[in-house]
Order: C-alpha cells, then structure tokens, then sequence
C-alpha cells in the first residue's frame, strides 16, 4: 500500500454528461479495492476540462474531499496510455481520459523527471457510462531504479475497446473492412490464452492444446533423446521425415522453434512494402511484422459474413499477406481455392495451418502445394500433440524462400528432443493418431455448439472445424470474470483485430468437462441478470 512519505495517488475520471454521483463513486470505490488504498489516500480527481463541472464527477470529488482537475484535450492527448480505445479518442481526441487524466495528475509530463514519476496503479475500469483509472506519482530516489509500489500487471482485468469501436482508418469493401495499424489501436497483440490460466487453478478452456498429450509413446522418444544432449543438434532426419509426410522435397522444410519463430524469420527475412494481415487471426504474425518496423494493413473479416474470407478484399498490390487456416479464434476453415486465390507474382502468401491437424483429412490444405506462387505454409506439432513447452513446428516454401528463411536463424535452433519429436510425429501411426483425434474433437465439438444453442443469450460463429468455437455474449468480459470465480478459464476475444469485449474463444474439451462448463456458464450468466 502507498503510504504518504512514499506516493499519492490520483483519480482519473471519463463520464458521459448526465451521470449520478452514485455511479461514478461506485466504480471509484471498486479501484480503490482493487488496488488496496482507502479513500484518504486519493489526492485528486482528473477529467477533461470540459466535464470537470458535471454534477456526477464534482459531485464525486466532494465526496471524496479532493480538487477536479481538468484537462485541455490537447494535453490528454499527448499522454500515451497503455489502454487506447476508439470511442474516446473520436469523442475527445485521447484514446482514454481516465488513464491519461491520471497519470498527468500524478505528474506525468509536469513532474521533475529526476524526483517523480507517475505510474498507473490500475488501468482503466469501466461500467456503461463511466471510465475509472488510479495512478501514483512516485519518487524516485538516486540509485533506485524502481518505486516501492505495488503494480498490477498490465493486462490484468483490462476491458478493451468499448462495444462497437470502429477500426482506426476504415476502407470499406464488400465483405471485410481495412484500416491501417495506428498507436491508437487497444488490441493487446502480445496477450496468448496462456496468460488466461497462469498461476491460478482453473478448468482451462482457453489454452487450444489438445489434452492429456504428449501421449505415452511420445513422452518415452523424448526422455530417450536426453542421452545425446551433449551432441548438436542435427536436423535432417527429421526434416526428411517431415518433408516426406508432406510429398516434398527436404530443401522445401525449415524446422523452427513452433510457428511463433516462423513468423519472427518472416517479418524480418523478407522484404515487404506492403504488409497486410487478414484479422480476426492469430496475432503473432501482425506484432512480428510490427516489431521488424513494418507498417501493417488489416483486412477485417465480418461478423455479418461469418468471417469467411474474400480475395477480393485483399489490396491487390499486397506483396505479403497473412491468413490462417483454420482460422484462430473464428474456427472457420477458408475454402483452399479461395485462399490460394490470394497468391500473386511478386507476392508471398503465408498461411497458418497451425491448426490443420485437427481437421479430419486436412481438407483445404495448402500444405504440399507447389503450384501455387510465392505460397509459404506454417505448421505447429505445438496443439495436437502437446509440445507447447517443447516448441517445434516448421515452414513449407519454395527452397528459395527456406533459404532466406534459415539464414535469418541462429545455429542450431531446435534443439534434438524437439527433433525428435518431430521426426516421431511424422510416422503413419502418428498420422492415424492425429487422425483419429481430430475425429473425436469433431463429435465434441458438436455436443459443446449443441450445449451453448441452448442459451438466447450466446450467439456462435457457425461452421466451426477446429479445436475451439468463438461465441459473443454481450458484456462477455464480465461474464468471463465471473465464469473464473466458478473455476472456468476462456479466452477474452478482445484483443484480436476485428472483435471486443462481447466475445469469448472456447477450446474443445472432453465431454464431461463441456457440461461442467455449460453448468457454470448458465450459473455465470444468470449472476449478471
């Protein structure tokens, strides 16, 4: 807890006009809680200037016993909050004027910078009408490179883009929408479903691995290959195996460390003038292109369409675009004629089959294809056969493309049990497994889609073929918190391009698991009334 000696902590407040007192200190009260401070400890209220003279946020501030401060729009503004959404920044011209209001009243730009710095205690809260954030200015001490504060993680309970949040710069088209990547964008690329279930004990419905995998078999090969650790590792066995399960040539496979590092070599090994990634998808590939300095274009598939992909929607003078297949988090499996559609001289064409293997007989499958131009395919061993910690996966491109590709990795990038694992995972009784079980994930997923019809309030994405389904569920980010109060785990939807905070990724499970879950979410549905 802060202490007065050590900091003091400020309010920031964005409001619609009309709101009561009793809503606005409500949601003050509960980021007081979250962030274990009493009413006393706040120094100040901070709004846009032009709302500081509304009943419900003066009103809140005598209460509280602290000043309003307002700000000019200009100077919320220049403050770069962690938490941007769309409605605020069209509305005022800041991307949240909670966050950025308190973090200039804790002195964020006006602070000495050498005795004080403002930190966010709480990011952005919000109920339908108000926005609440809690910041701290903090002295700094020489040789002390960080405050005695207690900071939450920065995704924590974090609620997106408010419903309905345009994309930044819109161009329409017929059944997908296109905007260019700004700083304004409040889509967390960098959050996985991982982060869902760390250090918490939950029923994890939010993570795509297959349960109970590695199987038995496939645990022994890698214990086994701990005794050549002290041996580099040599990759061309199970790049021949690899190449051979998919009728190629070797010279067509690049072992990687899971499709994560794939992406990693794209962005950074290709040459791109114009980068477009075909959202709602996976959202490595948009932060690897991002972080190689590359300037990324989305093209928006829609609700109202079933996010099935349009060629034609694609800027035809793209000369990289990224689609996956299926796709993560809509579960649509794109018909392969028309995603090879996408392929054009001069243009590298990437497709995440990552979860392929889960489709019975891999149908639409590009994997194997050298006829069509510039085609790169991405496959991870990561989700059917539980390898998330052992990190393997790899690429299929034209051997001019692969030796790019591997130019761009560091020596020995995979390390002998992941090739090993590999190589296991390539055998026919592998296949048959990975066959059979993605035969049983189809008749589970069935009775899940058949579970959640039966609640008015959940709308699924139809046509789903791979291991998750996507739903939307108005307010489904409080839904979300409260199915964690039941033991759930489920993917927030909000962070990838093209959703908000309406909907949820559900991973495939077991059926027994399935009614547990579909028991809590109409427990959890009913707790919201």
């Amino acid at each position: 807890m802060l202490s007065d000696g050590e900091a003091s902590a400020h309010l920031g407040v964005g409001a619609r006009s009309g709101v009561p007192v009793d809503e606005v200190l409500a949601l003050v009260d509960a980021v007081l809680r979250e962030a274990g401070l009493p009413r006393a400890a706040v120094r100040s209220l901070a709004t846009l200037d032009a709302r500081a003279a509304e009943p419900g946020i003066a009103g809140a501030a005598a209460l509280l016993g602290v000043p309003v401060r307002g700000f000019a729009a200009e100077e919320l503004a220049a403050v770069s909050v962690p938490h941007p959404s769309a409605l605020p920044l069209a509305a005022t011209g800041t991307a949240s004027v909670a966050e950025a209001g308190a973090l200039l009243a804790a002195g964020g730009a006006a602070a000495p910078v050498a005795r004080a710095r403002a930190v966010l205690l709480v990011p952005k809260r919000r109920t339908r009408r108000v926005t609440c954030a809690l910041a701290a200015s903090v002295p700094v001490r020489s040789h002390e490179d960080a405050p005695a504060v207690r900071l939450l993680p920065p995704s924590h309970g974090y609620i997106a883009g408010e419903p309905g949040s345009p994309p930044t710069i819109p161009t329409p088209h017929t059944t997908a929408a296109m905007d260019m990547h700004t700083h304004t964008d409040a889509h967390d690329l960098r959050h996985h479903g991982d982060a869902e279930v760390r250090d918490e004990k939950l029923i994890d419905l939010a993570v795509n691995v297959r349960t109970d995998t590695p199987p038995d078999w496939l645990r022994r090969r890698i214990a086994d290959s701990l005794t050549g650790l002290a041996a580099y590792p040599d990759g061309r066995v199970a790049r021949a195996a690899v190449a051979e399960r998919h009728d190629l040539p070797a010279n067509r496979v690049l072992l990687t460390a899971g499709a994560a590092e794939a992406f990693v070599l794209l962005a950074r090994a290709l040459p791109a003038r114009r980068p477009v990634v075909v959202h709602p998808q996976f959202t490595e590939p948009e932060a690897a292109l991002r972080d190689a300095g590359h300037e990324v274009e989305r093209v928006l598939l829609r609700e109202e369409d079933g996010f099935r992909l349009d060629p034609a929607a694609v800027p035809e003078d793209a000369d990289l675009v990224v689609v996956g297949n299926p796709t993560n988090p809509t579960s649509v499996l794109h018909p392969a004629a028309s995603v090879a559609a996408l392929a054009r001289p001069g243009r590298t064409l990437v497709v995440d089959e990552a979860f392929m293997d889960a489709v019975p007989g891999e149908r639409e499958s590009l994997a194997g294809r050298t006829d069509v131009p510039g085609l790169v395919v991405l496959r991870s061993l990561t989700k059917t056969w539980g390898l998330a910690g052992l990190r393997i996966g790899y690429v299929l491109a034209a051997p001019g493309t692969v030796a790019e590709l591997e130019r761009a990795q560091p020596l020995w990038p995979v390390s002998t049990p992941a090739l090993v694992a590999a190589e296991a995972c390539m055998s026919r009784a592998a296949l048959a497994e990975a066959e059979h079980a993605a035969h049983r994930i189809g008749m589970e997923r069935a009775h899940l889609l058949a579970g959640l019809a039966e609640f008015d309030e959940v709308r699924t994405v139809a046509g789903a073929e791979g291991p998750f389904v996507l739903v939307r569920i108005d307010g489904a980010d409080a839904v979300r918190e409260r199915l964690r109060s039941l033991g759930f785990a489920a993917r927030r939807g909000d962070t990838f391009p093209g959703l908000d905070r309406n909907w949820l990724r559900l991973a495939v499970r077991d059926r027994a698991t399935t009614n547990r879950f579909l028991q809590a979410l109409d427990q959890a549905l009913l707790m919201g009334g």
